[in-house]
């Protein structure tokens, strides 16, 4: 039985692409894709991933669950909401890969996770993890009721010694405007001990025009170790000892942008949660990052994953 658990606490949703003059479906969500690749890295570690969530009693609900019981994920604290589903997203990807998404998820389950009968008892549960993961997405996608609990319980988290990690991952239509974002941000941070930045959502949130804003201010918040990552170019990994550069992994075609930056974050986690030098989890989380872009989709076959490593 692994010693080491990890809570990553977002969303899931039906997905669907163009395939031709069809469309096909699948499932996806920045948090849930890190998780998926994250327990694909550590099947053989000390490490075991949850992933901790809202879904109805619907067909994709059953169908999800099945697919990340399948993967190695916990499902133990993935909760059922009456009368409520997954949200949906389309996905189109341009000649360059790039993305645009529209999206249906006003009412999704995921959105009331701890306003549910069993939620006081889900808050208990995760003051017992090691870890906990979430994004920019996961609070912006909750109720108001619902956010202030969870921070609440991240609060008591930190004080029992549990470690945060938070990806920023902003999306601007999620918000009612930046400086509910910005607020809600700052009192995530407060919380957290590694911090996963996209620049480019820095920018796009704060109106950096320099990296240095980004990594004074995180800072100041409290994270001791800051990941900024910037896409092909090298990603800077910052903490209270270090501050070092590491290049990417090179491709020859991007195919599919899709899950860059979560599969990253999965790999990264995969070593510093199990031992590995920041140096070594930036090139792991590059390596996944440089694999995932190659193939269409937010996750690629089992076969396709590069080996870490892990012990």
């Amino acid at each position: 039985m692994k010693n080491q658990k990890i809570a990553i606490i977002g969303e899931c949703m039906v997905e669907l692409r163009p395939s031709g003059e069809m469309l096909t479906q699948n499932f996806g969500g920045d948090t849930l894709n890190t998780a998926l690749y994250l327990a694909r890295l550590t099947q053989d570690a000390d490490l075991e991933t949850y992933y901790v969530t809202a879904l109805g009693h619907d067909p994709f609900s059953s169908s999800m669950k099945s697919t990340w019981q399948a993967e190695g994920i916990n499902t133990e604290h993935v909760l059922h909401v009456e009368g409520k589903q997954p949200g949906l997203y389309y996905i189109e990807t341009d000649d360059n890969g790039e993305r645009s998404f529209f999206y249906w998820r006003n009412e999704a389950a995921a959105k009331y996770l701890f306003e549910q009968a069993d939620s006081n008892q889900l808050a208990k549960s995760l003051l017992k993890f090691d870890a906990i993961y979430l994004s920019g997405i996961s609070i912006a996608i909750l109720t108001p009721e619902s956010l202030a609990v969870l921070f609440n319980v991240l609060k008591q988290f930190k004080q029992k010694g549990g470690k945060v990690i938070f990806d920023n991952n902003y999306r601007p239509q999620l918000w009612q405007d930046k400086s509910q974002a910005i607020a809600s941000y700052k009192t995530m941070l407060e919380f957290t001990d590694i911090a996963c930045l996209t620049f480019e959502d820095e920018q796009a949130l704060y109106g950096d025009t320099d990296i240095e804003q980004c990594i004074s201010r995180t800072q100041a918040l409290g994270a001791t170790e800051i990941v900024v990552k910037l896409g092909s170019e090298p990603c800077l990994v910052i903490t209270p000892d270090e501050r070092i550069s590491v290049a990417a992994t090179l491709v020859d075609k991007v195919v599919d942008t899709t899950a860059a930056g979560d599969s990253f974050s999965a790999g990264y986690l995969a070593k510093r949660l199990t031992g590995g030098s920041t140096e070594a989890a930036a090139k792991a989380g590059h390596l996944l990052a440089g694999t995932v872009i190659q193939h269409a989709g937010a996750i690629i076959s089992p076969q396709a994953m590069p080996k870490l490593g892990l012990s």
